[in-house]
């Protein structure tokens, strides 16, 4: 056993989650809420996996630092408020910092309140019903339990012979903790995580540049969302390079050069950084998890293939979260975790897989959750397009966040909600209600028969719904 200790428990747990994410950990509690002994296995120091240490969580604390540093240096003049903001951006990476230990240490206490058996090591599953947990020291024990769930989540999706380091040139990871504001800063993607940072470093003082090697942002997102929000961003001072690859990156005297080329060919061009930030995408993180020696099949992608009770093809092993098929999101992870449990306990757990949000948290965020035009294009389906512009939103204009829109879709022919799309202040809370309307199946006109408070920017979701049938009253 290659010279650690070995320890075996023998006493077997109900269920052993592999992976402490949000899918894990949610898992592991409401497995334990059902009554089932629980075990969690952990590779990191601390719970919570990339959202809440690396991800979502400190990214959500530099975009709303950065936000409000714009706000005080170009807004607040406009509403009466004299401030000349300064930049402290060693107090801000802790304040980033001291947000995640609070989200991480909440969720410590709720492994310890809900009686969940947490192993902090690398997790290697042996065979259906056992692992194997490697200790940072080197100590192996084996834990046993009739159902495994793998929710090991996923990492960075990496650029062929660019070789990151972390200092200049960095993942989503490097880019949450520069030591300094870097002048020029290259990202390489158009998909949430470029635009997120890339917003966070342009507010605090970078000039950004965006390269995408497709012709528009954020793939697989609404194309008329895309193309606005291409426009706020340019407006913004983000610059893109849309249609265009990254083939290499130098280091020079004056910091990196890197190499471009059209992505259809052509001739190429090289710019200056000092930074560069890969935002292709992520992978699934399934390495070192024993799953060809115990016959766990997965796709072309690396994405372990399950069935409707996200059970693999090797009884008594499950997956849920990033490691399958589907959206990258923490929240799809999460009820995937509760329904594994549920299945697991007894009831009949599930996830409506067409309901689930999409969120970008710039500024403005945009929001999404259904289909978009395109996809019911290609589908054949008749639909109606109901939008509504911030712009003709009371409390949008008074507040000066008069940007985007709202769009809603339904069905031609029976007025259900299929999709919703919004860009503007708050869009991240405002999907909610799309998402609560869709889950019951609703209509465009029981959106819009819905009374909302005035003044509120939900409104303009009311609104959307009601210029599905032409009838919006504030344009």
């Amino acid at each position: 056993m290659g010279g650690g200790k070995d320890k075996h428990m023998a006493e077997p747990y109900d269920l052993i989650v592999i992976g402490s994410g949000p899918g894990g950990y949610v898992c592991a509690i409401r497995a334990s809420q059902l009554g089932l002994r629980t075990a969690i296995v952990e590779k990191r120091a601390t719970f919570g996996g990339t959202c809440l240490n690396v991800g979502c969580i400190p990214s959500k604390a530099l975009l709303h630092a950065s936000e409000l540093y714009e706000e005080a240096g170009h807004t607040f003049g406009r509403m009466g408020i004299k401030a000349s903001p300064e930049l402290d951006l060693k107090r801000m990476l802790a304040f980033k910092d001291d947000g995640v230990k609070g989200n991480v240490d909440g969720v410590a206490f709720l492994v310890k309140k809900n009686k969940i058996d947490a192993f902090m090591g690398t997790g290697r599953i042996l065979k259906a019903g056992q692992v194997e947990v490697t200790a940072s020291d080197g100590e192996r024990q084996v834990i046993e339990a009739r159902a495994i769930v793998i929710a090991t989540g996923s990492d960075v999706a990496k650029l062929p012979g660019i070789e990151l380091d972390e200092r200049e040139i960095v993942s989503s990871t490097g880019a949450l903790s520069f030591p300094s504001v870097p002048e020029r800063l290259l990202v390489v993607g158009a998909g949430v995580i470029g635009l997120e940072l890339g917003s966070v470093w342009r507010r605090l003082g970078s000039s950004v540049t965006v390269v995408e090697y497709l012709d528009r942002i954020l793939p697989g997102m609404d194309g008329e969302v895309a193309k606005s929000l291409e426009r706020i961003f340019s407006k913004q001072g983000l610059t893109f390079r849309l249609g265009t690859k990254v083939v290499g990156v130098t280091r020079g005297e004056g910091g990196l050069e890197v190499a471009l080329e059209p992505a259809k060919g052509g001739t190429q061009d090289r710019v200056d950084a000092d930074v560069v930030l890969v935002a292709i995408g992520r992978v699934p993180y399934t390495d070192g998890l024993g799953l060809d020696d115990v016959g766990v099949v997965r796709d072309d992608k690396g994405r372990i293939l399950v069935n409707g009770q996200f059970e693999t093809n090797v009884t008594g092993i499950y997956a849920i979260g990033d490691v399958i098929p589907g959206p990258m999101l923490a929240h799809k992870a999460e009820d995937e975790g509760v329904a594994v449990a549920e299945i697991l306990a007894g009831p009949a757990g599930q996830v409506n897989h067409d309901v689930i949000p999409n969120v970008i948290y710039t500024a403005p965020e945009v929001a999404s959750v259904g289909k978009t035009e395109e996809e019911l294009k290609a589908a054949g389906v008749a639909y109606n397009a109901g939008k509504f512009p911030f712009l003709a939103n009371g409390r949008a204009k008074v507040n000066k966040t008069t940007d985007g829109f709202v769009k809603v879709l339904a069905d031609a022919a029976t007025d259900r909600i299929l999709g919703v799309h919004i860009i503007g202040a708050n869009a991240s809370e405002l999907i909610a209600e799309a998402a609560v309307i869709m889950e019951f199946g609703g209509s465009a006109e029981d959106l819009a028969r819905t009374c909302h408070a005035h003044p509120t920017l939900s409104e303009a979701v009311k609104e959307a719904a009601l210029s599905v049938a032409k009838r919006a009253i504030h344009m």
